[in-house]
């Protein structure tokens, strides 16, 4: 590129996309963590690698849920599309009436996660209806001008490069010579599929084939929320006057209710439309699946504790409902658990993880005997086994593949004993344990389930079901156990077959007795209407109920709730109950909160009070509560103004900062650092109050920690005059001229 002007001038190279330098390789960030070590490139690998299967996974399971919505929309295109081709009767009359085919989809109001479900249509309008697809944001369009450019921006660069419709940085066309009108875009329009109709054997004809002549055109509105009312409405008034030309099709992105648009649009603007309405999933089952899919699965070694998932999960339900966040955040565990885990090489595949122990070193096999859950384990071994475990590597690395195996069976076992649970309770009355797995999950995480009030209660509302219920609920749950990768479950399976089998053997003789038995009852009670036989003949009733036997099918019942009462027991054992829990779980939660729950004010008193903190700067680190002249100013004040109690001596105050800033200068050079307090004392002072550290008291000027604004105000003022005035000069003067003097310094 030549650099040859008439003029001289700064000239600017903007790199190439295909150019761009290599940053440093992130394992070495691994290395230099707080627990580095010498297998910190594998832990990062295997870090890199889990994460690589879960976005597979998340994004197969976003294309599963979007398909039944994603399949209805190209439907609806493709009959829009096929009216227009035929001429039907029926577009005819569309056209006659000037109404625009529209799609109103209604996404939730998890906005962070409508961008990949446009990006998804896009993909599949792309590939099964037309190439000319226009996705419009607000942002981009305050009028029908910008609207209008932007439309035509992104259709004119479709048909040379469909690929590049969610690039930013794809190449203009021009407007200055192109006129953004509707005219405009119909006489691009017919131009272009006139050319694809005559290149036929061209590579746009070649990639285009799956699309017929005369393909529509889409535009989507991402967020119709936040569009104005007339940019709305001057684009569908213009649009439907050339609806005969070119065939538009509209897609509303709606986050509340499809209400909206009635709203925005009035009712001779909305006539205009031939609306659709289109409903995604629920965001609460969207979470419900990714949750089953990625930790409710033997698949992924990686777990989350209970408090990290409950964090995660009360920032989705209380926040954002954002299932993109929620996968963001579970990234984020990962990253933490590789980073600070050094035993977290051991977390992957059971038989990787055996030849992963093998090579474990003396400092590694240290790391294993340190973790509390081992820890616990040893103390209940026997004396001789003890020693061994705590002096010898090699039966350490012995006991630890075992260990590891167990942890995978336990595992195996726990997800499928607790799906079975779930179907007892899911439909239980109040839902005492949740009526979503996710909390039945938290509650066995948290403690022993077994021993809680709500599991007593859900025992008991079990014991009432009927029997079609029953039936019901151990057959879904003999679907659940053959289907487990378990090997533990084949006596469980054959006990619940031989509990359906019981139940559908059982006889009615009983019922029909007991119908009997009610029936004479009852005519006994119409034949007596005497006060005090009545009150005897209920009384007999009441007592023989009390004293009645159990049916044989209550009495099966019974057995059916007690046995899984004992699957239970036996595999819901809480996680941080096994040993090694910690090589695979995640439970951190406090690194968490403070990476995703935002707390400024905390950050912002992190970054005053300690500095180093954030900077990283060995001159700013101090030892106990010592200020330095090195740190910044308004870390120097905000830390004296922490010593002072609700009210500071403004007079004190500035003196303070001057003495710390002028503490390691030469006595010679008073004059001098003096001066240059004065000029720089201002802002930090002002940038204090800004923060809201420091508040207004009208009524207490003398001491209020927001006294020294008013003084600041004439610090200004002299500023710009002739005359200025020393800082200490002037805050005694300002504040002498109160009505009561200062008194003591607090």
């Amino acid at each position: 590129m030549s650099t040859c002007s008439v003029s001289k001038g700064c000239f600017v190279f903007k790199p190439s996309p295909k150019k761009r330098r290599v940053s440093q390789k992130t394992a070495i960030y691994f290395r230099d963590g707080k627990n580095g070590s010498e297998d910190s490139e594998l832990r990062f690998d295997t870090c890199q690698s889990l994460w690589n299967q879960i976005k597979l996974e998340t994004e197969q399971i976003q294309e599963d849920l979007n398909k039944q919505l994603l399949d209805n929309v190209v439907s609806f295109l493709r009959r829009s599309h096929s009216e227009f081709q035929g001429k039907t009767t029926e577009w005819t009359y569309r056209m006659k009436s000037r109404e625009i085919p529209t799609a109103a989809l209604v996404l939730g109001v998890n906005v962070t996660d409508h961008d990949l479900t446009f990006r998804n249509l896009s993909e599949a309008l792309q590939n099964n209806i037309t190439p000319y697809i226009a996705l419009l944001e607000a942002k981009d369009c305050s009028g029908i001008k910008n609207l209008m450019q932007k439309l035509m921006g992104q259709l004119m660069n479709c048909s040379t490069d469909v690929a590049s419709l969610e690039d930013e940085d794809y190449v203009q066309v021009s407007q200055n010579r192109i006129r953004c009108s509707m005219k405009s875009l119909v006489d691009w329009y017919e131009s272009v599929t006139k050319k694809t109709d005559s290149e036929t054997l061209s590579k746009k004809r070649t990639s285009s084939s799956k699309h017929q002549q005369s393909p529509p055109v889409v535009v989507i509105f991402k967020d119709m929320e936040s569009f104005t009312t007339k940019v709305l409405q001057d684009f569908i008034v213009i649009s439907s006057q050339h609806i005969c030309e070119l065939p538009l099709v509209l897609i509303f992105g709606i986050a509340t209710s499809p209400m909206i648009i009635h709203s925005l649009l009035p009712h001779s603007v909305s006539s205009l439309l031939c609306i659709e309405l289109f409903q995604s999933l629920s965001c609460k089952e969207h979470l419900s699946t990714v949750i089953d899919k990625l930790l409710l699965t033997s698949r992924f070694p990686f777990k989350l504790g209970e408090k990290v998932l409950q964090v995660l999960i009360n920032i989705f339900l209380y926040h954002d409902f954002s299932v993109w966040n929620f996968i963001r955040g579970f990234q984020l565990c990962i990253v933490e658990h590789f980073y600070s885990q050094p035993l977290s090489v051991l977390c992957c595949q059971l038989a990787d993880a055996k030849e992963r122990v093998n090579s474990l070193s003396h400092d590694q096999c240290e790391n294993v005997r340190r973790l509390p859950s081992f820890r616990r384990y040893v103390e209940r071994q026997e004396a001789e086994k003890q020693i061994a475990l705590l002096t010898a590597d090699s039966f350490l690395k012995e006991t630890t593949q075992k260990l590891l195996e167990d942890l995978h069976v336990y595992h195996e076992n726990y997800v499928s004993v607790l799906r079975c649970l779930h179907v007892f309770t899911c439909s239980l009355p109040k839902y005492p344990l949740g009526k979503q797995i996710r909390e039945l999950h938290c509650a066995c995480l948290e403690n022993r389930v077994w021993e809680t009030e709500d599991y007593e209660s859900s025992l008991q509302l079990a014991r009432m079901l009927n029997k079609s219920d029953l039936e019901t609920i151990l057959q879904q749950c003999v679907e659940i156990l053959v289907s487990s990768a378990g090997n533990e479950f084949d006596k469980a399976v054959e006990k619940l077959k031989e509990f359906l089998t019981q139940f559908q053997k059982l006889e009615v003789a009983e019922a029909f007795q007991e119908q009997d038995v009610s029936v004479s009852s009852q005519k006994e009670l119409q034949k007596k209407t005497d006060l005090y036989h009545l009150q005897k003949t209920l009384l007999e009733l009441k007592d023989s109920r009390r004293s009645k036997k159990l049916t044989k099918f209550e009495m099966l019942r019974f057995e059916v709730v007690d046995y899984i009462d004992s699957l239970v027991r036996n595999y819901l054992v809480p996680a941080d109950h096994k040993t090694l829990h910690e090589v695979v779980y995640f439970n951190t939660a406090s690194v968490l909160r403070g990476h995703l729950n935002a707390a400024p004010r905390i950050a912002l008193h992190t970054a005053l009070n300690n500095p180093y903190n954030y900077l990283k700067n060995q001159a700013l680190k101090s030892d106990g509560g010592s200020i330095s002249n090195k740190a910044p100013d308004i870390c120097i004040v905000y830390k004296l103004h922490l010593e002072c109690g609700r009210l500071i001596n403004l007079v004190d105050w500035l003196e303070a900062f001057s003495t710390v800033v002028t503490a390691v200068e030469e006595p010679n050079a008073d004059t001098a650092s003096s001066d240059q307090v004065d000029d720089i004392i201002q802002y930090p002072f002002s940038l204090l109050s800004s923060l809201t550290f420091v508040n207004h008291r009208i009524n207490e000027p003398r001491f209020s920690k927001f006294s020294f604004v008013f003084a600041g105000n004439q610090f200004q003022k002299n500023k710009a005059g002739s005359d200025s005035l020393n800082v200490l000069e002037m805050s005694q003067k300002y504040i002498s001229s109160s009505a009561v003097g200062l008194g003591g310094s607090r």
